[in-house]
């Protein structure tokens, strides 16, 4: 069964993509069939890249994605809503995919409910994983217990403990959101009906969370400049998808691509002005090493 990624590309003039590809990390460009390639800088495309690297090593199928230029005014994620809710519709069963992806997209309610409509008539359901700008339309249609794993930073946990804001912008001051508020945070969250089952919180150290509880934490290689290089995250999300994909087990696949993508920070050298272009070659090289070596056994079960 194949997995979709869904997002956009911040450029209008981006059409409509149904389709996969494949990453040449080495160049640090995404090749989608027949479109010209993008540069993995930030965003939806590093997602991607990070998916198809991590697809290969796993020996696993590259993901579909379905992608669309979106510079902010929500356009092309209405095309992007409408196309994947007539698509859904068409594979009642649930066959056609294992699992979805969902990154960066216009939050609007309209499209969100209509596709997670078609996806409750799918049988078995998919997987549903919702990263960035898809976590706040979750959120707001009031069902985001609905999803399987969202991926949060801990200001983006912030927005999803509170229940009366409609955009990270207006979170209210009283929900502090440094690392030492996650276990709180995660807890009104899920108490509040606005977080998915599960939770992998990036930040100085990864928390992964289910139903509200911190089960386990990673902090190991700790990389500072990875905090200040956008696109990071992506990688984190791109990497779980193939993880997801290949059969791991939620919370394993969600500790392995946390320490995978530091390994690769790790590898990479960086400092606070290194693009994420230059961690991407080092995927699969970490990748394997995190499989290979597993988990240390003192991470595996943190309690709050």
């Amino acid at each position: 069964m194949a997995w979709l990624v869904c997002g956009t590309i911040p450029d209008a003039s981006f059409p409509l993509f149904h389709g996969t590809g494949r990453c040449d990390p080495e160049a640090g460009l995404l090749h989608l069939e027949e479109l010209n390639p993008l540069p993995v800088q930030r965003g939806s495309a590093t997602l991607v890249a990070a998916a198809f690297l991590a697809a290969e090593c796993l020996h696993v199928p590259a993901p579909h994605v379905l992608l669309v230029g979106d510079t902010g005014d929500g356009a092309g994620s209405r095309k992007l809503y409408a196309r994947l809710a007539d698509m859904l519709g068409q594979e009642k069963s649930g066959a056609g995919y294992a699992g979805l992806t969902f990154h960066y997209l216009f939050p609007e309610l309209d499209g969100h409910n209509r596709v997670l409509a078609a996806l409750e008539d799918c049988e078995p359901k998919p997987l549903l994983v919702a990263d960035a700008g898809f976590m706040y339309a979750a959120k707001m249609s009031g069902y985001a217990q609905s999803y399987d794993l969202f991926t949060p930073d801990v200001g983006e946990l912030a927005f999803l403990a509170d229940e009366a804001a409609p955009h990270p912008l207006y979170t209210r001051g009283f929900l502090s959101a440094g690392e030492a508020d996650v276990p709180e945070l995660a807890a009104r969250a899920w108490r509040a009906g606005n977080a998915a089952r599960n939770l992998l919180v990036k930040g100085h150290s990864d928390v992964l969370v289910s139903e509200g509880q911190i089960v386990a934490r990673v902090s190991e290689p700790m990389v500072p400049a990875l905090e200040a290089i956008g696109g990071t995250g992506d990688i984190v999300a791109g990497l779980v998808t193939a993880l997801l994909h290949s059969g791991l087990p939620m919370q394993r696949a969600c500790r392995a691509a946390a320490r995978a993508a530091r390994r690769a920070g790790a590898l990479a050298h960086p400092t606070p002005a290194t693009q994420v272009a230059a961690i991407v070659p080092y995927l699969a090289t970490a990748l394997q090493q995190t499989l290979a070596k597993g988990e240390p056994a003192e991470e595996v079960h943190v309690q709050a």
